[in-house]
């Protein structure tokens, strides 16, 4: 899905490019990995409604969901499709069974910063992502989809790539709790990104095709977009532009250059208003704690060991 038209004057990206004379033709080396394809999660009934048992007496204690009937609709919307064939509508009846309200100020979106963002919200327990909704509870990490020849029944040896059909049972779900996850959203709420990566934000992301179409310009007070780079420097890969000659670059994505400036173009389009911040103290920190060895993260435990010395003194 394309975005807006940028303005002139508006860099799409940054690039510092370094060029190599070679005497062999080098393939390019940005492919995306080969997607493995496996067939529906083993014993996804006894998981799903086990998940949903432990989210109504143990993450969210009070809520009153029929978990039995939810999984009855989950697995009426899949196994009576082709593994190619279901929409969001065939999730409908089951989202309706499991309507959720978040408080303002706590909706945490993301892109290509899974693992940090679990952890970023671990330390600001108030943040809501979408795997924090009972929907995303139950799903997070399955696979399903129904048989091709035998309608009734989950294919339990193969199902197709996300990228085969637009239709895919897993995708469909997850573009309608993006959907609704984003339209819930209210008060201030928190985007992480990627800057170490080709196009931190990209328009045919979930965040970039779903979730942002979704948010209420009404309802959200401002969009606090925080960038995050790997602690070794900025990503770096190569390609063949031309025979005898090979191309580094250095993707450099920040609030002031990249893909995000297409982002802050949409957000101020649509009458967001937003902040941008790419040295979150507290993201550097919990990066550093999974790698304390990097130069970064040793700078940053001197100039804190500085601080609490004058502070000391």
């Amino acid at each position: 899905m394309e975005g807006p038209t940028l303005m002139p004057s508006v860099k799409s990206a940054c690039f510092v490019i370094i060029h190599i004379t070679i005497w062999i033709i080098v393939p390019q080396l940005c492919h995306s990995p080969v997607q493995a394809t496996f067939g529906t999660t083993p014993n996804i009934k006894h998981i799903v409604i086990g998940r949903c048992f432990t989210y109504t007496t143990l993450v969210q204690p009070g809520l009153r969901y029929d978990c039995e009937e939810i999984w009855m609709q989950f697995e009426k919307a899949v196994v009576q499709q082709s593994s190619c064939n279901v929409t969001e509508e065939h999730y409908f009846e089951m989202f309706n069974m499991m309507p959720q309200i978040w408080p303002c100020d706590s909706f945490l979106f993301w892109s290509k910063t899974r693992m940090l963002m679990h952890r970023y919200a671990a330390v600001f327990s108030h943040f809501w992502t979408l795997e924090d909704t009972l929907v995303g509870y139950l799903f997070n990490d399955l696979i399903w989809c129904g048989q091709e020849e035998d309608s009734g029944y989950f294919d339990f040896n193969y199902c197709p790539a996300w990228s085969t059909c637009r239709t895919h049972p897993v995708y469909s779900l997850w573009k309608q709790a993006s959907q609704n996850f984003a339209e819930m959203a209210c008060g201030n709420i928190t985007v992480l990104l990627n800057g170490s990566i080709v196009n931190a934000f990209n328009r045919k992301s979930m965040f970039g095709s779903v979730e942002l179409d979704s948010l209420n310009p009404q309802r959200v007070n401002y969009v606090n977009i925080k960038v995050v780079t790997n602690l070794e420097g900025p990503h770096m890969f190569r390609q063949r532009v031309e025979i005898k000659q090979v191309v580094w670059i250095i993707q450099i994505d920040s609030c002031s250059q990249g893909s995000i400036i297409e982002l802050i173009q949409i957000l101020w389009t649509r009458g967001f208003r937003w902040t941008c911040t790419e040295s979150d103290l507290t993201l550097v920190i919990l990066q550093c704690i999974q790698d304390l060895n990097q130069p970064r993260c040793q700078m940053l435990a001197n100039s804190l060991l500085q601080q609490k010395d004058l502070t000391s003194t």
